[in-house]
């Protein structure tokens, strides 16, 4: 099994170091050609306007969307959920568009609002400690979409079918149960 991390700009290293230590092989991703090698997609934290334009400078955008509804598992980051959305609430950046939520950038405020929680996770028999920068949320999900785990801002942890989406960045802890939950959504596409 091989993991891909969108490597266009973000928490690229992190995600890649969190599946290595967990005995896997993580390869950056930058060009179409590399999206073919991989069995799953991490889309890092990072800046998502600065992500999508890239996406689109490449054609990565459209291949990457292709392979998702062809079943390709992704996961989505922070600035990876942003990128994902159906919506994004005021604002009229651009999106994949996969993902049936409507996002809400910043929802927590400015950098000097980042923190960090223990965050109650469904599946986790214990709280996984979070790490949130200018973090977005989730609302408005479809049916579809499976509710992981909800702060009083919103929903900060989601799944809908093979794609999964946190507002939290799992890749700047020591925790590994999050890439673990992403690592049997591949298995099972495999």
């Amino acid at each position: 099994m091989k993991i891909g991390v969108l490597a266009l700009q973000g928490a690229v290293s992190e995600h890649i170091s969190s599946f290595q230590r967990l005995g896997y092989e993580a390869i950056p991703v930058k060009t179409k050609e590399s999206l073919k090698e991989i069995d799953g997609l991490i889309i890092p934290g990072g800046e998502s306007t600065t992500i999508a334009r890239i996406m689109q400078k490449f054609q990565l955008d459209e291949a990457i969307k292709s392979l998702v509804k062809q079943g390709l598992p992704v996961y989505g980051t922070c600035a990876g959920m942003i990128l994902l959305a159906k919506k994004i609430k005021n604002n009229d950046q651009y999106s994949l568009g996969i993902l049936d939520i409507t996002v809400v950038r910043n929802a927590f405020g400015r950098q000097v609002e980042s923190m960090e929680v223990d965050l109650e996770v469904k599946g986790l028999d214990i709280p996984f400690h979070a790490v949130f920068i200018r973090a977005p949320v989730a609302e408005e999900p479809s049916p579809e979409v499976e509710i992981l785990s909800t702060l009083k801002e919103g929903i900060v942890f989601l799944r809908e079918k093979n794609i999964m989406a946190s507002a939290f960045h799992p890749e700047l802890g020591d925790d590994l149960r999050i890439h673990r939950l992403f690592l049997d959504m591949v298995y099972k596409k495999i």
